[in-house]
């Protein structure tokens, strides 16, 4: 059977109002229609949905249970029209964002905070991964968006919008006993005859470190290689060796009580950028956590050292 939603809110009005003239006086339309209405309800359905006399109109027992179906339907599209109208300006839905566990942990927190703010009813999905397969994540749209590191890659962007957010600076870790604890300014040179800890192969902080040691020239004596930085911290923390970290990793380290120095000549920064499919409209939630992340300067979200908004 096909029945429209207007028939499906008469059938509930004249059942709630006791009588078509009261029904027909609230919705200001002629009596005579109204009747009409529930009379092609009721030819469609095959049964009488009301009792009617001179006196009295009351719901049979089938049409006690169409009027019970017919509101609880007209209560789901309304809530359901309700919900979509909050996604279109940008109050419901769910954001997909991919990024890197370091940016999980120390970038979007304080930033999703401020977002939640203003959208409290948006599902945010944070799906972190390496580098490569956070791209990959967003060509495929299997996500809206990425926060993700686009300096230093093996790969073009060419066919992806980027807009920067953050940089930071690279930085020497080394346990507090290690001889670059006496203050002084370090350079990637310094590196070249000390053992080192260093990432795996696989993620943007390798490619970044490999970059800078081959522009100083300098090649240090790699002892252990690892991907994750508690691993490498607690590594350094065992002086088996001295590693290299962006600024916003640094935080990642403090279990480890290590201390760090800035590296200069080269000085090295990493970018951080929001990345997008151009040929893939963003909903306004996710338009609005862009933004969020571009204008986070104004409203002096705290970074970590050797970090800055762009």
């Amino acid at each position: 059977m096909d029945l429209s939603l207007h028939q499906l809110r008469v059938v509930v009005l004249v059942n709630d109002a006791g009588s078509f003239t009261t029904a027909a006086d609230q919705l200001r339309q002629a009596q005579s229609s109204l009747s009409r209405t529930v009379l092609e309800v009721e030819r469609r359905l095959g049964v009488k949905l009301f009792d009617r006399t001179t006196r009295r109109l009351a719901p049979t027992a089938e049409g006690r249970e169409f009027v019970a179906i017919a509101r609880a339907t007209l209560a789901t599209v309304e809530a359901n029209l309700r919900h979509f109208a909050g996604f279109l300006d940008g109050q419901h839905g769910k954001v997909r964002i991919a990024t890197l566990p370091s940016l999980a942990a120390i970038l979007l927190p304080t930033v999703i905070s401020a977002y939640r703010q203003r959208h409290p009813q948006v599902e945010l999905s944070i799906e972190d991964a390496l580098a490569d397969e956070v791209l990959e994540r967003v060509r495929g749209g299997t996500v809206d968006l990425a926060v993700t590191v686009v300096s230093a890659l093996a790969q073009p962007l060419g066919d992806l919008d980027v807009t920067p957010v953050v940089a930071d600076q690279f930085c020497c870790i080394f346990p507090p006993s290690h001889r670059f604890a006496d203050g002084a300014d370090l350079c990637w040179s310094d590196l070249a005859d000390e053992p080192f800890i260093s990432f795996d192969a696989t993620t943007s902080i390798r490619q970044h470190v490999d970059r800078a040691l081959a522009d100083a020239g300098a090649r240090p004596r790699t002892v252990i290689n690892a991907r994750n930085i508690a691993a490498i911290a607690g590594l350094v923390a065992a002086e088996l060796g001295v590693s290299v970290v962006p600024g916003l990793v640094l935080p990642l380290t403090e279990f480890a009580h290590l201390q760090h120095r800035p590296l200069a000549r080269p000085t090295m920064l990493r970018e951080i950028a929001v990345v997008r499919a151009p040929g893939r409209p963003l909903a306004r939630a996710a338009a609005d956590f862009v933004e969020s992340l571009t204008e986070a300067s104004r409203r002096d979200l705290k970074l970590p050292a050797r970090t800055r908004w762009l």
